[in-house]
């Protein structure tokens, strides 16, 4: 009988790592709520592989206290594996799954939703109706219909969020290193990033974190786009140089900012703060403007999403236990 142990299981996972459980009952499932850690990995003793999922690094220590339990197979229930040191795992003979696509809708949803916000201003109404004032001026928005929205990245989520986007009535257009032959014979994409920089009323990334794009927007490209522009960030924090963001918002170069993920989010997303000393001025910063719209790192946060990373992490480390080819390996180089 195999066995299966869940790391870092969050109280919203339970439902369906029971669900799972019920549906394979020749597996062996148990878990814990606590982080994968070099001293946690023995909870991991006698199981056949591992399910994970955090914000904290796989380093070497962590890789070789799994490895010490015996344990060489593990399913990650996000997609972003930076943060496992792959010369390690390859080096003890990890084999390792991740979830690479769990709700591009959940994601999409959420940056349409709050650009709409940004554009229609109701950060901004929100807090004169709680106080009391009813006054429209000078409070105005900005219709959905009446912007050029670029998307940078085309994949899954950018996809959709490029379906939701022209359901406002929006023109769309779009740049990616690796185009999409159907976008391309629709005429979405631009020749450059200066081009959509140039053209865009609403500018959302939807790329992965990589060398090459670190901080891709940065001073330089926020100087490139046009006035009052608005800027979305719900794909990864180190795509944007957040001092460089916060100068456009000063001096008024971006009409609004949203942003769901954070170059410094580790530590301090998903957090109670409330009763204690806010542990990042620059994030207070930003979370205290009129026109920027910050939430941690809960784009994807939807039942669905959820239930889907659980489900499919499950059955790609089951795969691995019986020596089956999993559903989206990850290539460990």
């Amino acid at each position: 009988m195999s066995k299966i142990f869940a790391f870092s299981i969050r109280k919203d996972e339970e439902p369906y790592l029971k669900e799972w459980a019920a549906a394979h009952p020749n597996v062996t499932v148990d878990y814990t709520d606590q982080l994968l850690t070099p001293a946690t990995a023995k909870l991991a003793q006698g199981a056949d592989g591992v399910v994970v999922y955090q914000q904290l690094d796989y380093t070497s220590e962590t890789l070789q206290a799994l490895a010490d339990q015996g344990v060489t197979k593990m399913s990650l229930r996000n997609v972003g594996v930076d943060n496992i040191d792959m010369a390690k795992a390859k080096e003890l003979g990890f084999s390792i799954t991740n979830v690479p696509v769990y709700s591009p809708n959940a994601i999409a949803e959420h940056a349409a939703i709050q650009a709409a916000r940004i554009l229609r201003q109701t950060k901004r109404l929100d807090a004169k109706m709680a106080r009391g004032d009813l006054h429209w001026a000078p409070t105005i928005g900005r219709e959905v219909r009446d912007q050029t929205v670029g998307v940078i990245g085309t994949g899954h989520i950018g996809r959709v969020f490029m379906q939701i986007m022209e359901g406002f009535g929006a023109k769309v257009i779009a740049y990616d290193v690796f185009k999409n032959p159907e976008l391309a014979a629709q005429g979405y994409y631009v020749d450059s990033l200066d081009d959509l920089y140039k053209q865009a009323d609403v500018v959302s990334l939807h790329v992965p974190a990589m060398k090459s794009n670190y901080h891709m927007i940065n001073s330089q490209a926020l100087a490139k786009m046009k006035d009052d522009a608005v800027l979305v960030n719900v794909s990864r924090g180190p795509l944007v140089d957040t001092d460089a963001v916060i100068q456009a918002l000063d001096n008024g170069k971006l009409f609004g900012f949203v942003m769901d993920t954070y170059e410094d989010e580790v530590g301090v997303f998903n957090a109670d703060w409330s009763a204690k000393a806010f542990p990042d001025a620059r994030l207070k910063n930003l979370i205290d403007r009129p026109n920027v719209l910050v939430t941690p790192h809960t784009a994807f946060y939807t039942t669905h999403a959820v239930r889907n990373m659980v489900v499919k992490a499950f059955d790609n480390n089951l795969a691995l236990v019986e020596g089956r080819p999993a559903e989206t390996p990850v290539k460990i180089e």
